[in-house]
């Protein structure tokens, strides 16, 4: 991959972690959970989807393919799942308190079911009803919140509709595939 793609992917992930770890997270009585976690969910949406819309869309064009093994091919790019997670993981090494994922009731991976029957509720009311955007709530000793991950670009449909892990292959653009989940531990 060229030097100025991959420059590209750390630029990208560094502005998300600065601006994660930019959110006052703990100490000012003043900010509450929930517009912690409700900045947190807005910063990846909006990371996530200048991914989508302005890398993997435009460099496909040019014959740059996003691909779950994009670190062993100089002509690919991790997949947009793949900057969400490995942005989390940043997230994670910088602020031991916070956990950024990805949740579906029909995952590719079983590592991106939800983690507790809280969780399982909240997606379930977000895909009840996408609109409301983000759902937040406790959960034991975390507070957590989801906001709908949607199939940005048929792409991302197809993606999941191809994959061999995929339990639903019928996704279309537009369709809410899961939730960007984060997690604040107390």
């Amino acid at each position: 991959m060229p030097k100025s793609i991959k420059g590209l992917y750390w630029i990208a992930a560094s502005a998300v972690c600065a601006a994660m770890v930019a959110l006052p997270l703990t100490g000012i009585a003043e900010v509450s959970k929930d517009l912690v976690v409700r900045q947190l969910l807005a910063t990846v949406h909006a990371f996530r989807t200048l991914y989508v819309e302005n890398i993997t869309e435009r460099l496909q064009r040019v014959g740059i393919q996003p691909k779950e093994d994009w670190m062993s091919d100089d002509h690919a790019i991790m997949l947009p799942f793949q900057f969400v997670k490995v942005a989390g993981q940043e997230i994670k090494s910088l602020v031991k308190n916070v956990d950024v994922g990805l949740v579906s009731l029909t995952p590719l991976y079983s590592v991106n079911f939800p983690k507790t029957e809280a969780e399982v509720a909240a997606l379930q009311k977000l895909m009840a009803n996408p609109n409301l955007n983000v759902v937040t709530f406790t959960d034991g000793k975390e507070f957590k919140g989801i906001s709908p991950d949607f199939a940005i670009e048929q792409s991302c449909a197809d993606c999941h509709n191809h994959h061999p892990n995929s339990i639903k292959k019928d996704f279309k653009k537009g369709d809410m595939m899961g939730a960007i989940v984060v997690r604040l531990k107390r």
